[in-house]
């Protein structure tokens, strides 16, 4: 949950989305994932081009395949950079208006603000009058049961709305008032259509061709816009079967808040969840861009902590298939700890791997002793190919390999291992019937 503006430290969290002098180019010390970043439109076709000709490989090459697309490649870096400050100031001003009904610090999904009391606020920080946000709760859902959770709230600026371009809200730096969002400029709504026609295309191929579309997480700044155009796509396409997958970095702080939040919109709707989880790529650049501006770490603080996360997020989404069967999960990892918890989860649970809810996802060439017998044992496995100019891969690949080094080495013990068992079974004469 986002602080109140009571919290200390959130002043320093406002900085987060925004620009800074390093905005131009946030390649520098991500060599684990690219970032892309480009002057013109065509750049961005161009990659759409490629991400469309990813998905007819994935379509030619396997059933149930997957493609991974960047929304980054796809539109201007600045417009997701604004619309998550957006998101963030409007759900942070949800968690100061739940502070000033006495439900500070708690579960996300359990906090519901009294609708009379939040007009009453609204109208005394001269937000908005009484009168003027009263058809804000008339919608069909909106205020039927007196209170409005976040979900609620966060349907209130949807696109049909505009509320976004409208509204004022508590700055919790200045204590004054301002626009949510000053308005987009001609050419800056002209991208935003752009970014999210190609969005359409790509979900529409990926559709006709049986593919399952998966969306990089990107950077915590960016995050937000990206996961909102996702769930936009996930409530299109996802009505009879998971095809497009949001993706979870579980070493941010707020990764079981955005998941828990994101499974209890499919219910309410009824639509498909679809979610990778990952534990997240660009740690060292996050850390070193919070503290040079000044905003809270977003990351949490070990690996351990990372770890829990994981498995807390994972546990929540198998408990969601079991309970609906309408959800779906790629458990996207090279940790042997957390494919075993998943498979005994999955045991626990009684979801049966043919069901296909549940699939994994290595890089190719890594952690094959995992890869092989999963998919040997008959559960969906999927093998992530890196795809990209030399140059560009490569840095990618090494920094997966010094990651993954106490596997390499495990790896290498197991091929000993088996070559030894071929010499002797050679040097027995029983090659295909060991002897004892």
């Amino acid at each position: 949950p986002s602080p109140s503006s009571s919290t200390p430290g959130a002043e320093q969290r406002e900085k987060q989305y925004r620009a800074h002098r390093g905005f131009g180019d946030r390649r520098g010390g991500v060599i684990s994932a690219r970032t892309y970043f480009y002057a013109d439109e065509a750049k961005c076709d161009q990659h759409m081009e490629t991400f469309l000709r990813c998905v007819d490989a994935s379509s030619g090459s396997s059933k149930d395949g997957f493609s991974a697309i960047k929304l980054t490649a796809l539109g201007r870096p600045q417009f997701l950079l604004q619309f998550s400050e957006v998101l963030v100031k409007w759900r942070r001003f949800f968690h100061q208006m739940a502070a000033e009904q006495g439900q500070a610090g708690w579960a996300v999904l359990e906090i519901k603000l009294e609708v009379e009391k939040l007009q009453e606020a609204l109208a005394n920080l001269g937000v908005v009058t009484k009168a003027e946000s009263q058809h804000w709760f008339t919608g069909e859902n909106l205020g039927v049961s007196g209170t409005v959770d976040l979900l609620d709230w966060n349907s209130l600026i949807d696109s049909r709305t505009k509320l976004s371009k409208l509204l004022l809200v508590p700055n919790m730096q200045t204590r004054q008032l301002e626009p949510l969002l000053s308005r987009f400029t001609e050419e800056e709504d002209l991208q935003m259509k752009r970014m999210l026609q190609r969005i359409d295309i790509l979900a529409k191929r990926a559709s006709e061709k049986g593919v399952r579309l998966m969306v990089d997480a990107e950077q915590s700044y960016f995050q937000p816009a990206i996961s909102r155009l996702t769930l936009e796509m996930q409530r299109r396409f996802n009505r009879d079967r998971a095809i497009i997958f949001n993706t979870y970095q579980c070493y941010l702080k707020e990764a079981y808040d955005n998941v828990t939040v994101d499974v209890e919109l499919s219910r309410r709707e009824g639509w498909h969840f679809g979610a990778k989880l990952v534990r997240g790529a660009y740690m060292e650049q996050e850390r070193e861009r919070a503290a040079q501006i000044g905003y809270e770490d977003p990351i949490n603080p070990t690996y351990e902590k990372t770890n829990e996360m994981y498995h807390r997020c994972l546990n929540y989404i198998l408990e969601e298939i079991k309970h609906s069967r309408k959800a779906n999960v790629m458990v996207a990892s090279h940790n042997e700890d957390t494919v075993k918890f998943t498979l005994r989860r999955m045991m626990e649970l009684g979801i049966h791997p043919s069901e296909k809810k549940v699939c994994f996802g290595q890089l190719l060439g890594m952690c094959d002793q995992i890869t092989f017998p999963l998919g040997q044992a008959g559960f969906p496995v999927y093998k992530y190919v890196p795809y990209g100019p030399v140059q560009e891969v490569l840095p990618y690949l090494s920094r997966r390999a010094q990651e993954n080094k106490g596997f390499v080495q495990r790896a290498n013990r197991e091929r000993d291992l088996l070559w030894r068992e071929v010499k002797r079974r050679l040097l027995t004469g029983s090659l295909f019937s060991p002897s004892h």
